[in-house]
């Protein structure tokens, strides 16, 4: 599969190369350029936030969690559909209401411009580690496809990613993530159907094990997956970018609505894949590989083909949307410009930091976003929401809500990156799972608290 894979993989990106080049023309301001002119409709917006929500975490990272813990594993994407869904009902045209650009501007909208600099700061540092674990998926796909790791091949691909976001920005990453989205779609559907009306094997045991909690999967997790996961996608960066390229608030309403509900269906379909995989193949012959991976390995070579792209797909639509968001950021809410080559040259910097991480192979996917959930969610969740449920009703007083979103984020650092030192200090290893958990809490308090009754 080696020269016809490279063959095609590079056909499949010139496609996407192609898409930016022509979009170059229609990009005439900066919120062209940064929120596609604000004018998408809503069967735009549920392809692009599909695309961005159905990444390499969603795909090979659940199968692996699912083959792991068991069916369990299904709870990651189960949080996120219900965020979604939750961000329907109680957010979407609050917040698309305000005109924001990016997240960081809505907290500048809702309590200052102190709040946007922190949220800012807070979304582009960690988000670094959330492009980068999607290109470290990206590099074990391709060395899975062609059988060699070639980290030439690796940062091309890097690199034409990073070149068609940059020429085309948002514009380019709605139509590509259309393409994209449906390669997903048919890839993973296609291979489950194969699998068990097919292949069938040890199915009837899949059946058997359906479990919402196990030894592997505790009740104390479920509650920790539905605010740090859960919470990504009820008020996450890359998930309210999508509402803020609605044409309008009802608009952004209905499409995080349908977004959610697609999303249960596939979460389902994806761990089933993995509980296959649990049930079928044996630690040994899986051996260090992705479950993903082996199960490509059994498909027939089209439907092979198919599902290598449609992987492919997944991690780009998520790493593009990724990319020129955090840029988009760190342009506009930190350094206050609105300005498109500025963005572009953002794009590109943090594109080869990102690919320079990814081959230096710091981390897996999961662990890298997980790392920055962990940090973002309990920093900027509840007191965003807070903000945006008070937003013309309460007045806020500022230096506390910025209190409660320092030190929530504080509890997350502590937690993702100096659990040594806090156990050296005495901190009771069980307590250090929890400290996002806890860092949420006290968010929430400090938050409620700046409310002025």
């Amino acid at each position: 599969m080696d020269i016809f894979f490279t063959v095609v993989l590079f056909l499949y990106l010139a496609v996407f190369m192609l898409i930016g080049i022509l979009d170059l023309r229609r990009v005439k301001s900066f919120t062209d350029y940064s929120v596609a002119g604000k004018s998408q409709s809503a069967f735009a917006v549920l392809m692009t936030l599909l695309a961005t929500v159905i990444g390499a975490s969603t795909t090979i990272g659940i199968t692996d969690t699912v083959n792991s813990v068991g069916f369990p594993g299904i709870w990651w994407l189960m949080f996120g559909a219900i965020g979604l869904i939750l961000q329907s009902f109680f957010i979407s045209e609050k917040v698309r209401a305000t005109g924001a650009d990016t997240l960081p501007e809505l907290a500048k909208i809702l309590v200052g411009g102190a709040a946007e600099k922190l949220i800012a700061a807070v979304i582009v540092i960690s988000w670094i580690g959330v492009i980068a674990g999607q290109l470290v998926a990206m590099n074990s796909l391709i060395v899975f496809a062609t059988g060699k790791n070639s980290k030439l091949l690796f940062v091309i691909v890097s690199l034409i990613v990073v070149g068609y976001t940059l020429i085309g920005g948002q514009m380019s990453v709605v139509k590509t993530d259309k393409i994209q989205l449906i390669i997903i779609l048919l890839g993973v559907v296609i291979c489950c159907g194969y699998l068990y009306l097919i292949k069938g094997d040890a199915s009837h045991e899949v059946l058997g094990n359906i479990e919402l909690l196990n030894e592997n999967y505790r009740p104390m997790n479920l509650l920790t997956q539905f605010f740090v996961i859960g919470g990504v996608y009820f008020l996450g960066p890359d998930i309210m970018s999508r509402n803020f390229i609605a044409k309008d608030e009802k608009t952004a309403k209905r499409s995080a609505l349908i977004s959610g509900m697609v999303l249960i269906a596939f979460s389902f379909i994806i761990t089933l894949i993995g509980m296959w995989v649990r049930y079928n193949v044996t630690a040994d012959e899986l051996g260090d590989g992705k479950a993903l991976m082996y199960v490509i390995g059994l498909l027939p070579k089209p439907v092979a083909i198919l599902m290598i792209f449609g992987l492919l797909s997944a991690i780009l639509s998520s790493t593009d949307t990724c990319i020129i968001n955090a840029s988009t950021i760190f342009v506009k809410d930190i350094l206050g410009k609105e300005n498109v080559s500025a963005v572009r040259i953002t794009v590109a910097v943090m594109g080869v930091l990102a690919t320079l991480l990814a081959v230096m192979g710091r981390g897996d996917i999961m662990s890298l976003l997980t790392g920055a959930y962990s940090i973002y969610t309990p920093g900027v969740i509840f007191p965003l929401l807070v903000a945006v449920l008070c937003y013309k009703k309460k007045e806020i007083r500022k230096w506390v809500w910025l209190l409660a979103s320092v030190l929530g984020g504080l509890f997350g650092i502590a937690g993702t990156y100096f659990g040594t030192v806090l156990l050296a200090v005495g901190i009771p290893s069980t307590l250090l799972g929890y400290l996002s958990l806890i860092g949420m809490g006290v968010s929430l308090l400090i938050s409620l608290l700046s409310v002025k009754m």
